[in-house]
């Protein structure tokens, strides 16, 4: 075999998102892209906030003596203290640009953390439904994924769950709110019994539990809703993130991660994410991004127009029988798949020509994922489409 046995085995089980993507793609040379209804991927269709092309402009015009040099692993000092003082202002704690690691999104984040504490053998609990790149991530660096379900009826947090999946190798837990793929946002009162739970857990290790709180879709919720900062509910918290989402920034690969500065552990923690930052090949974040991001902290995109998609969304299918619970942030929804069978249901969909993922790819037989970060237009014209679909699995359509 060309490739190792084991990333053979991952790719035949890997990413239902691109799987799906990639049979649209036959399915709008047949039919064209107008006829096709892809909600597949979650690529922001809207473009960043006016304020990034203003900065961008500036710095092309006005570029910095050796901006395109190395810098410190962590990332620019300015960078840090930006995003620093963002989250000292969310979470009332005296966050400092030495709490800060700029790095290449979430996911380059996610690896660091990961390599930074896990030791070989250790277990890391992921929620399902979950984002699936988590166990490959977590397999990089020699830890065991433990899967737990969230509460089935309606995604928050089961405290009761994650204690009986506790055990003496226990080293992390990742969490995501607003969640992919359900836009559920956990509620402060469950974080903060995770927190009182994961700290009665550490007397019987010798080491810390981690919260890694993957938050790309924190700055994306709706009808008001608060999402918690996690620092004061959480001791031992690390803050993963990108820009992604919130800034419309996908192939920017710009995130930082962030610890809690109450953290009893803290500078060696960072001693150890900084050092895995290099070692693991990412050297530091684009320079031009963390640049541009600095001075971007309370910038997002308009959170108004996936809130009119999500009403729309969830207005129509519940009227045609489908179950879901109402996301309060992120742009996904995640309903009950009509068929026992999730894979069966999204073959059927294609039949439509609405392309979906099932809930399989997160952990979550039984479910299916909607990505409505999408053209409106789109989503109207998939109407007739969804009722059709609804009547054959015998909804009401």
């Amino acid at each position: 075999m060309a490739i190792a046995t084991k990333i053979a085995g991952f790719i035949s089980r890997s990413s239902w998102i691109r799987k799906m993507f990639e049979e649209g793609e036959v399915l709008r040379e047949e039919y064209g892209a107008d006829n096709v209804y892809d909600f597949t991927l979650g690529n922001p269709d809207v473009d960043p906030p006016e304020a990034f092309n203003r900065e961008l402009l500036t710095l092309a015009q006005h570029p910095l003596p050796g901006m395109h040099s190395y810098m410190n692993n962590a990332g620019y000092a300015e960078t840090r203290a930006a995003v620093a003082a963002k989250l000292a202002r969310d979470s009332g704690l005296p966050v400092t640009a030495s709490h800060v690691v700029m790095t290449c999104g979430a996911g380059g984040a996610l690896n660091v953390v990961l390599k930074t504490i896990l030791n070989p053998g250790e277990e890391v609990i992921i929620l399902a439904p979950y984002f699936v790149e988590y166990k490959f991530y977590i397999d990089n660096h020699g830890g065991i994924p433990v899967e737990v379900w969230t509460d089935r009826a309606t995604f928050q947090l089961d405290i009761g769950a994650i204690e009986k999946a506790l055990t003496l190798k226990t080293r992390a837990i990742i969490i995501c709110s607003p969640n992919n793929p359900t836009g559920v946002v956990y509620s402060a009162e469950s974080l903060r019994q995770l927190g009182e739970l994961l700290q009665k857990a550490q007397q019987k290790t010798s080491h810390h539990i981690y919260v890694i709180s993957d938050e790309p879709y924190a700055r994306i919720s709706y009808d008001g809703r608060h999402v918690p900062n996690i620092f004061p509910l959480v001791e031992n918290a690390v803050i993963v993130t990108s820009h992604s989402k919130d800034l419309a920034l996908p192939g920017e690969r710009i995130g930082y991660l962030a610890i809690n500065p109450t953290m009893a552990t803290a500078m060696q923690f960072m001693e150890g994410a900084i050092f895995s930052n290099r070692v693991l090949g990412f050297v530091n974040a684009p320079a031009l991004m963390q640049r541009l991001v600095a001075k971007l902290q309370d910038e997002s995109v308009d959170i108004g127009l996936y809130q009119t998609k999500r009403d729309l969304l969830v207005n129509e299918l519940t009227s045609m029988g489908f179950e879901l619970v109402k996301p309060d942030g992120a742009f996904y929804l995640f309903p009950v798949s009509p068929l026992a069978d999730d894979v069966a249901f999204i073959k059927l969909a294609q039949k439509h020509r609405i392309l979906l993922v099932p809930g399989s790819g997160f952990g979550a037989p039984g479910f299916f994922r909607i990505a409505y970060c999408v053209d409106k237009g789109m989503i109207e014209r998939s109407l007739p489409a969804w009722r059709a679909l609804a009547k054959e699995v015998g909804l009401r359509g």
